[in-house]
């Protein structure tokens, strides 16, 4: 018995002393915890793997796309930015790259973030000729406007973001107010999400300005319309998401570019986790519906960060080494 204990003792020193080497080569780990759903558990779902499977200490601050990758191309700081929407950020970007100060390792979201006008599933089931924007703006009658039933509505976002100024440049470029149809003004955030569930729950018409990933889009079965003409970023400068601009044309919402952006010192000393974070990546969908249940759980973003890993094994074990799934499965 006494070779086989030394044996055991051996391992356990060896095991033990493997952990502090990956923590040491690790260290601490700064992660952008951003203020939407989204970003927010994927941070956690990054914390939880690094601190479980590469024995980092992780710390999570407050952030948000624009201030965060500028404090990471001026300052070096955090040293992660697990879902960082750059398009809206570029000229930051572009030179943080170039200067080398700056690195992408994946698509934070592998289809990107999605904005335009959603109809439900059963619609288009109901309906197989609408596929596109023109095919819509033939069937005012199905998508009856509350104030205004002999209109047709397209619900537009709330006053002051980027996705209602656009909406309302493509109602002009389209010319659906001849056509039969008003834009509806929700109000806020809460009166978008409550009018597509509200029409959702009731199989009712409704059309509108959306985008995922989001929690609404995991629970309810929606179709982003296609806008029947290709992207055109040119004229999506100048006219398409200007306000002011008189004379907007049918155009396209490009996908945005959703990336995990690292900085140059992390990224020299990182190691192998430099490995998780080129391959870790998940699609709008899987964000969806992992936003679905946190949303009927009143979950947190460790909470969802903790389901995700709990129920999708297939997915994040082919972010990481055998050995490390296996560290966070035994921890979870």
């Amino acid at each position: 018995m006494k070779p086989r204990y030394a044996i055991s003792c051996l391992a356990i020193a060896l095991a033990g002393l493997t952990q502090q080497s990956q923590a040491a080569e690790c260290g601490s780990v700064s992660i952008a915890n951003m203020n939407w759903q989204s970003a927010e558990v994927l941070a956690n779902v990054d914390k939880l793997i690094l601190e479980k499977g590469y024995g980092c200490e992780v710390e999570l601050l407050v952030g948000d796309t624009v201030p965060t990758i500028t404090s990471m191309e001026e300052k070096g700081k955090p040293d992660i930015a697990p879902e960082g929407w750059v398009d809206l950020i570029p000229e930051v970007m572009n030179r943080g790259v170039k200067e080398g100060k700056l690195i992408v390792t994946s698509k934070a979201i592998s289809d990107g973030g999605k904005s335009g006008w959603w109809v439900p599933k059963y619609i288009v089931d109901a309906h197989p000729e609408i596929k596109t924007i023109p095919d819509l703006l033939k069937h005012p009658e199905l998508f009856p406007a509350p104030e205004n039933p002999s209109k047709g509505g397209i619900v537009n976002g709330p006053q002051g973001w980027g996705g209602t100024v656009v909406t309302s440049q493509l109602f002009k470029a389209y010319g659906a107010a001849d056509k039969g149809w008003v834009l509806v003004d929700p109000g806020s955030a809460a009166g978008l999400d409550g009018s597509m569930a509200k029409a959702y729950e009731r199989k009712e018409g409704w059309v509108g300005y959306y985008w995922a990933p989001t929690a609404l889009l995991g629970k309810y079965d929606m179709v982003k319309l296609d806008h029947g003409v290709p992207v055109d970023m040119a004229e999506w400068k100048r006219c398409t998401s200007k306000a002011d601009c008189p004379d907007p044309k049918p155009n396209a919402w490009p996908v945005d570019n959703v990336e995990t952006v690292v900085t140059k010192e992390f990224a020299d000393r990182a190691g192998v986790t430099m490995d998780y974070l080129k391959a870790r990546s998940w699609s709008s969908d899987t964000v969806n519906k992992l936003l679905a249940w946190m949303g009927d759980n009143q979950a947190t973003g460790e909470e969802g960060a903790e389901y995700f890993l709990e129920h999708n094994e297939d997915l994040w074990t082919k972010w990481v080494p055998a050995d490390v799934a296996t560290k966070i499965k035994d921890s979870l």
